[in-house]
């Protein structure tokens, strides 16, 4: 496990988590995900009421934030460094309601808060994601409830039939092999990745075997909780063998969140990282990370040209400094596809380095021409520092 935070002199760091009363899955595999942190963290239980999913006041009641206040001022006498809600209801109850339960919970205990359904977000933010899969054990209009709140938040769905429980406890019955036939039926069409919106059932331990065949990330809820309760405490987990989230999703989000401050810093179009990290199942063709301004179109998921053979790749091979063109008169000319595909009209480049080689490079697009100034510079030169320290 890699931390932000210095371990060697600190005790393990404490994961607090609201959990629904009926729920038998959640503990058990946190438990089991978190032996990939070598005794670097722990993970502490309060259980709240919360026994059937319907779309109903007497169902709705369940979620009330009072007993979880309750709850969290127990959980703080232990001197958790996070808390979480490890429950899925803002997924239909509506995305500001979690939002709402993870500020109060920060007001009334003095400690970093969040939910499942607001992980799940966090983790399509890390991977670029706008279609999504969704494995559902819930009714088939708790499940069209859940489509509709993802819609608000930019996340085209793509719903596998649900298994149509309204039992909170029953969801765990559910056998894992069905659950990983509706992981795969949900991610034809076009998934970006497939999210199992649940932290009763268990789909955790099915990432790892699943991602490969199915060429999409797999983020299941109870993984999702712990990646991002380790994240807000401090840490960024790192560790293989339960899929890409706890392996590669700390660096994806860090990727996300210095080329958005460097979409902000420069006023730029669009912003992009490309990096050959094969152990992180990343490599230059496609994008590591892309932040966009209004209106622009990714280029996330082109994949079209050999990027490694471009004239601007092989200047920065040579040159290893940055490409700063205000215009694209002068050589080196940039692919024509990134000019008439993408509108793109001027650009910097930057090189990261690992080693001496080029691993990577970082892309700031705009979609006119323009003068980049000494700022814009800098900037560039801070996210691509940033960055280099992050792959070494």
């Amino acid at each position: 496990m890699s931390e932000n935070r210095p371990m060697s002199t600190k005790r393990p760091l404490r994961v607090g988590m609201l959990t629904p009363s009926s729920n038998t899955c959640l503990e058990p595999v946190t438990y089991g995900l978190l032996h990939g942190a070598g005794g670097a963290a722990t993970a502490h239980f309060a259980r709240v009421p919360v026994t059937r999913i319907a779309l109903d006041a007497g169902s709705d009641a369940q979620f009330d934030p009072a007993p979880m206040l309750a709850a969290a001022r127990q959980l703080a006498d232990a001197k958790v460094d996070v808390l979480v809600w490890n429950g899925t209801s803002g997924s239909w109850l509506g995305i500001e309601r979690d939002r709402a339960l993870a500020a109060a919970l920060t007001a009334e205990t003095g400690i970093p808060a969040t939910t499942s359904t607001l992980a799940l977000l966090d983790a399509c933010a890390a991977y670029g994601v706008t279609r999504l899969g969704l494995a559902l054990p819930y009714t088939r209009d708790v499940a069209e409830a859940i489509v509709a709140t993802y819609a608000k938040e930019g996340l085209e769905c793509v719903l596998a039939e649900p298994f149509g429980e309204d039992d909170n406890e029953a969801f765990a019955r559910i056998p894992a092999a069905d659950v990983a036939g509706q992981i795969e039926r949900a991610a034809g069409d076009g998934a970006h990745a497939v999210a199992v919106v649940c932290t009763n059932v268990y789909g955790a331990f099915e990432a790892e075997r699943l991602e490969p065949a199915l060429g999409v990330p797999v983020f299941d809820s109870v993984t999702a909780t712990l990646w991002r309760a380790l994240g807000l405490a401090g840490a960024a987990p790192s560790w293989s063998g339960y899929g890409t989230l706890l392996r590669d999703g700390a660096l994806r989000a860090r990727v996300q969140s210095v080329l958005t401050e460097l979409l902000g810093a420069t006023g730029a179009d669009r912003t992009t990282f490309r990096v050959d990290l094969p152990g992180h199942g990343l490599h230059v063709d496609l994008t590591a990370g892309e932040a966009l301004g209004p209106g622009v179109r990714s280029i996330r998921r082109d994949a079209s040209l050999d990027q490694r053979r471009l004239n601007t790749v092989a200047w920065l091979e040579a040159e290893r400094r940055p490409l700063v063109q205000p215009h694209f008169r002068d050589a080196p000319h940039p692919p024509q596809a990134l000019i008439d595909g993408y509108g793109v009209r001027a650009q910097m480049l930057s090189p990261v380095q690992t080693g001496g080689a080029l691993t990577g490079w970082i892309s700031v697009h705009s979609l006119r021409e323009r003068e980049w100034s000494a700022a814009d510079q800098q900037a560039l030169a801070a996210a691509t520092a940033e960055l280099t320290t992050r792959l070494t």
